[in-house]
């Protein structure tokens, strides 16, 4: 029997094993390694953080059901990875052997590059559900003592979204507590402009997310490097566009929410510590081709954040590319479809769509965008905006922890919420 171990149980992981199962039945062995013995919702934690959800509300137990699917699973974590020998070493000093090795982990927060960054130095994270949670609990303090706050993503980030939906949806919140004027929120970006995204902007999301911000009375830094985070400050440095210094400045904060920049995870790093030679890139994602299959262990293939995508352009302030969750379905159904191929003695022929589709909610509003393919010029850029992206929005989180809960291996973001979009967005009329 054909032995699969997927690495990661996220957005990517869990939708790869469903797949996995549907086409592969009795003929493999699929065993998942997670860190934790739940799934997350990670589009969900910007409203986790001022206490829209609970934490339990986006996390749904993994035993339970991959145990009724007959799919194996351990929640010991990966310590190592060992290509060369189609193994996995695991925390608990146990070893998993493979014949196909999905890596579906997600990335290495990197807090460490920026001096007081991250849960445990002087920022808010709304990048896992339990720095979310711990955001929420504290979030209730400031707003008994509101000051200045502070949100935005720093050099390196590549997920731009949660940044824009967190400062919205804080607005939001803020007002209806009716202290929104005791509260002065800076936006600080490496993204060129507002609505770059990492994308080189998609439709008219520059002028659309300025527009939005200046009607709630947010500021924003662009090309903004974080040198370093303090209790009440945040120290930056604005570039100009030829990525010469401009100026520095320290912006008082009480509540600081910045997205850091990510790298690979530790256990694709060999025993001397350096990133596994043909499988990463220098930050440590995992290479793959079209197929999601990686050129040098033509047996590993990879999907989700951890893969790597350069940059659209250079930029004055370094920005990555986002990958987001229509893309990564398409990923999960590509490598299914040719791991299958592959078992079958056929070369694989399935490519992933990586196109950008993104709801970002911003409790009272949203934005809407479409990139066909991801890297301009684009065949589709369309983005609009409406209370109809918060109500897609919640449909997407219904409809996929609901997929996790039932072990349903349909892609939520192609066959369900695409449809609640075009249907909402009827409803809501054209100027929606």
């Amino acid at each position: 029997m054909t032995r699969i171990v997927v690495l990661g149980a996220g957005i990517g992981g869990v939708p790869m094993a469903f797949e996995l199962k549907e086409l592969l039945g009795r003929k493999a062995d699929i065993t998942v390694v997670s860190q934790t013995d739940y799934f997350q919702f990670v589009p969900s934690n910007p409203w986790v953080a001022v206490n829209w959800r609970k934490p339990a509300d986006v996390k749904v137990s993994l035993p339970e059901v991959f145990k009724r699917l007959k799919i194996g699973f351990t929640s010991a974590g990966a310590k190592r990875l060992k290509p060369h020998e189609n193994a996995v070493e695991l925390n608990d000093g146990s070893t998993l052997s493979y014949d196909y090795l999905v890596i579906a982990t997600g990335p290495h927060l990197a807090f460490d590059e920026v001096e007081g960054l991250g849960p445990n130095g002087y920022t808010k994270s709304v990048c896992h559900v339990d720095h979310a949670g711990l955001a929420g609990e504290r979030w209730e303090e400031f707003c008994k003592n509101p000051g200045p706050m502070v949100v935005g993503a720093v050099q390196g980030a590549s997920c731009f979204g949660p940044a824009y939906e967190y400062a919205l949806t804080v607005v939001a919140d803020l007002r209806k507590r009716k202290i929104r004027d005791r509260v002065p929120l800076t936006f600080v970006t490496s993204e060129p402009y507002i609505g770059h995204l990492g994308l080189g902007g998609v439709g008219d999301t520059k002028g659309m997310l300025e527009s939005i911000m200046r009607d709630r009375d947010i500021k924003w830094v662009t090309n903004a490097k974080v040198d370093r985070v303090n209790a009440d400050s945040v120290e930056i440095t604005e570039f100009n566009e030829d990525g010469t210094p401009k100026k520095s400045q320290k912006i008082a904060s009480n509540f600081t929410m910045l997205l850091p920049s990510f790298r690979g995870v530790d256990c694709l790093k060999d025993e001397d510590g350096k990133w596994i030679e043909g499988l990463t890139n220098p930050r440590g994602f995992v290479l793959v081709d079209r197929k999601q299959r990686n050129s040098k262990f033509p047996n590993i293939f990879s999907v989700g954040v951890c893969i790597a995508l350069p940059p659209f352009e250079p930029t004055p302030v370094p920005v990555g590319m986002p990958k987001t969750g229509y893309m990564i379905e398409s990923m999960c159904t590509a490598a299914a479809h040719n791991i299958r191929d592959l078992i079958m003695g056929r070369e694989p022929s399935h490519e992933g769509t990586w196109n950008a589709v993104c709801l970002a909610d911003f409790g009272d509003n949203g934005v809407a965008f479409i990139a066909q393919p991801q890297i301009p010029p684009r065949n589709v850029s369309w983005s609009a905006q409406g209370y109809w992206v918060h109500l897609a929005k919640v449909a997407y989180e219904k409809y996929f922890m609901r997929k996790v809960r039932k072990g349903l291996s349909e892609p939520v973001y192609e066959g369900v919420i695409m449809k609640a979009l075009g249907i909402v967005r009827l409803r809501a009329g054209k100027n929606a």
